[in-house]
């Protein structure tokens, strides 16, 4: 069984928390607020700040708060994992970039954590759809993600599709700036009511 530590309780955290308890792994929450995360089935939540016990990591915290919770745990907690971030480097509602043109933060977190497995993944997917498995047209959510170790992105396959979504593999973690590229994009249309909140970018076959 693949365990898994998700820090942050926010919506993409719990989103994913539930996609991976569906998928049979076993799934630690540290939050700040222990009651968020408390009803998802098969999770169990701490508060930030515990030992990370999971061998998959995932940094479902905003862009700002990520040096900070690093920090507070030390590089070396996160040597050997593989370590997932679905953050978007950009400001809310503004979203004015957050990093200089052609810098990831993917890139900036595999830079800070040298021993650890860094892949981009749940970036460019809206909470809700992840949860959900679908988007409001029905079409499966498709979970793209870059990485420059491919066991890693495997793993992180098996969670997914164990879970109930589809994965794409969107090449070496070189390409996580163009996933945030596309992230950004999509919370534009989002903020700006072109699209809802439950739908977002289709990948098919």
């Amino acid at each position: 069984m693949t365990s898994v530590s998700i820090l942050g309780a926010g919506s993409i955290g719990s989103a994913v928390a539930t996609v991976f308890a569906k998928a049979g792994a076993d799934v630690q929450v540290l939050a700040r607020d222990t009651a968020k995360g408390a009803d998802i089935e098969g999770v169990t939540v701490s508060p930030l700040g515990e030992p990370i016990t999971g061998d998959v990591v995932v940094l479902a915290l905003p862009y700002p708060a990520v040096a900070e919770v690093i920090d507070q745990y030390g590089a070396s907690a996160f040597d050997g994992r593989i370590v997932v971030d679905p953050t978007n480097p950009v400001s809310i509602p503004e979203l004015t970039a957050l990093l200089p043109a052609g810098t990831s933060a993917a890139a900036e977190i595999a830079a800070k954590l040298p021993g650890a497995r860094v892949v981009k993944a749940f970036n460019t997917n809206f909470a809700a759809t992840i949860a959900a498995g679908t988007a409001s047209n029905g079409a499966t959510t498709v979970v793209l993600a870059a990485g420059d170790d491919t066991e890693a992105k495997e793993a992180l396959r098996s969670l997914v599709e164990g879970g109930g979504l589809a994965f794409a593999d969107g090449g070496g973690l070189a390409n996580a700036v163009r996933l945030e590229a596309v992230g950004a994009v999509g919370m534009h249309l989002a903020l700006a009511g072109r699209i809802g909140w439950t739908g977002g970018l289709l990948i098919t076959e």
